[in-house]
């Protein structure tokens, strides 16, 4: 009985876990093309035939975009053989709200002969978004972080059919809408288009 006791009153109740707490992974920023590429393997397991319409950074407090990176981009691929444009998403940010990894929404119907919604080849994708960002630095960006260094700084990159340009839209402001200056460069050869 004594000995019972003693090997009752020895035992410890409480499992002490000796696994060190796993610190959440700090926040991931990648250029336009490289979330775009890692969208581009699940746009094309939604449709063989996907291609992007539009690419566009978000603005999150974890990544202010200076630096030609952004934390979360959105990307719309459109399928003519389903008549269907469907949105995809890359975040590498540590947010909760926002999980890492690529994401996807719902289908929509898409227009082939809608001029706003041309879909265009990958390799036309010449300069990404930080080479981007430096020509909008040398066009007025530069002057404006050097006033407001919190500013962030948003990607947009579409198709302008008109002339015919992949561009990168350089957007100094939260969103488009609020954005005191907006960059245009051409996406192919790198070169300022115009302030927006």
């Amino acid at each position: 009985m004594i000995l019972l006791a003693a090997l009752l009153l020895g035992c410890n109740s409480e499992v002490k876990n000796s696994a060190p707490a796993r610190a959440p992974a700090p926040t991931q920023t990648e250029t336009g093309r490289f979330a775009l590429q890692k969208m581009l393997v699940a746009a094309h397991l939604w449709a063989r035939d996907a291609q992007p319409v539009r690419l566009e950074s978000v603005s999150l407090p974890d990544s202010d975009g200076h630096d030609g990176k952004a934390s979360f981009w959105r990307s719309t691929f459109a399928s003519a053989a389903k008549q269907k444009v469907q949105t995809f998403t890359w975040s590498g940010s540590a947010n909760p709200d926002t999980p890492r990894g690529i994401d996807h929404g719902t289908e929509d119907f898409f227009s082939p002969t809608n001029r706003t919604t041309q879909p265009w080849d990958l390799n036309y994708l010449k300069v990404d978004s930080d080479k981007a960002f430096a020509v909008a630095q040398e066009h007025g960006g530069k002057q404006l972080l050097a006033k407001k260094s919190a500013q962030p700084v948003m990607y947009l990159l579409d198709f302008d059919s008109r002339t015919p340009t992949l561009r990168w839209h350089v957007i100094y402001g939260p969103s488009p809408a609020n954005a005191p200056l907006s960059i245009i460069v051409d996406a192919t050869v790198g070169e300022f288009v115009h302030k927006e």
